[in-house]
């Protein structure tokens, strides 16, 4: 995939479109693979192909899936990729109406599920891990006292800091440094709270 921006989801309609629990997953699983195509999505998600098509497409229709030039043999086979290199969507651009709100909310707690699950999953399974990626593996929480603005400042340091690792990450992999190479799941929150 060519490098390219985030994109921020600022409206309601495509929110309400990435917001259904298998598009969310078709999402990160396209964004790991890169490039896929509708019958190599099923196997993953484990799901019927024609319903991974149908999803898809919605993803299409709101720009936040493109076809990807077609690398198989079979010319008929579409194959699709993120139209770019993540996605955002910020409270203040959902404040405007209670649907508004709900939505992003709703999102919000499905995405956190998610990942959730996802590092479930890996606690799960962490014995079947080598000892080094066990070693290297790691929670963490912090509870710091800032005010907005330096939290603020802090998640655009720690999404710079990711995007590095990213990025070199990427271009070693194209340039044939594969081994030991292994997807990375890393999230972060940064949020107020009160005792």
């Amino acid at each position: 995939m060519a490098a390219k921006e985030s994109r921020r989801i600022d409206d309601l309609a495509t929110l309400k479109a990435f917001g259904h629990p298998l598009r969310m997953k078709l999402y990160r699983t396209l964004y790991v693979a890169r490039t896929a195509t509708a019958s190599q999505l099923a196997e993953q998600v484990n799901e019927a192909v024609s319903l991974i098509s149908y999803h898809l497409r919605k993803l299409a229709d709101y720009g936040l899936i493109e076809e990807a030039p077609a690398q198989g043999k079979d010319g008929r086979e579409r194959w699709w990729r993120p139209a770019s290199d993540g996605l955002s969507f910020r409270d203040e651009d959902f404040r405007d109406a209670p649907e508004a709100v709900a939505t992003h909310a709703a999102v919000g707690r499905l995405s956190f599920e998610q990942r959730s699950e996802l590092y479930r999953s890996f606690l799960d399974s962490q014995t079947a891990w080598a000892p080094e990626w066990r070693g290297a593996s790691f929670s963490s929480e912090y509870l710091a006292r800032l005010t907005a603005e330096e939290l603020a400042e802090l998640g655009r340091e720690m999404h710079a800091l990711v995007w590095r690792y990213e990025e070199a990450g990427r271009a070693a992999e194209e340039a044939g440094d594969t081994e030991g190479r292994e997807h990375v799941a890393f999230h972060l929150y940064g949020f107020p709270f009160r005792q």
